[in-house]
């Protein structure tokens, strides 16, 4: 997965697509699940985005010898259709290797099943073209017993968190 340029993820969630919404946009949501980083958006296109180090990503670095930076991802909202897409580009600062690359871009796609009332497929679409580094990292390590980080852990608690009030991480 490592030399792929475009990688997709995708969760069903027992959730209302305006939930997941809130939950991808929201910082008050995105502080709960997956690497704890509050993001800010200004959902319209052109729009910044970012994504901040917590206290307990600094003091990682501080113990390992490395600066973590205010601002840990950053990019642009290219298109908001609230609560079903938004597709924007992306770049991980806290790393020197990915910060050196180019900006990726990222897609949330948010669909209710027809099928099943009250259950929404969420779709990530990242393309990392050039960035070879940074499809590394999203990409989470197979061998890490907890999943690895990347997109996969992160969408899993998401939905963990959406469906059951607590993130995997809690549990």
């Amino acid at each position: 997965m490592t030399d792929t340029t475009t990688q997709v993820y995708r969760v069903w969630i027992k959730t209302a697509p305006e939930k997941i919404w809130a939950a991808i946009t929201e910082p008050e949501w995105t502080q709960k699940y997956g690497y704890a980083a509050p993001a800010y958006y200004e959902l319209k296109p052109g729009g910044a985005y970012r994504s901040e180090a917590t206290e307990e990503m600094r003091e990682f670095g501080r113990q390992n010898g490395f600066p973590i930076p205010d601002t840990i991802v950053d990019g642009e909202v290219l298109e908001s259709d609230p609560p079903r897409l938004l597709v924007q580009t992306w770049r991980m600062l806290m790393d020197p290797t990915t910060a050196a690359e180019p900006f990726t871009k990222l897609t949330y796609l948010i669909e209710e099943l027809k099928s099943q009332p009250g259950v929404c497929r969420l779709t990530i679409t990242h393309e990392l073209v050039d960035a070879p580094a940074t499809a590394t990292m999203v990409a989470g390590s197979p061998l890490d017993e907890a999943g690895g980080g990347g997109w996969a852990w992160v969408l899993s608690d998401l939905k963990s968190l959406l469906e059951t009030g607590s993130p995997l991480s809690a549990a």
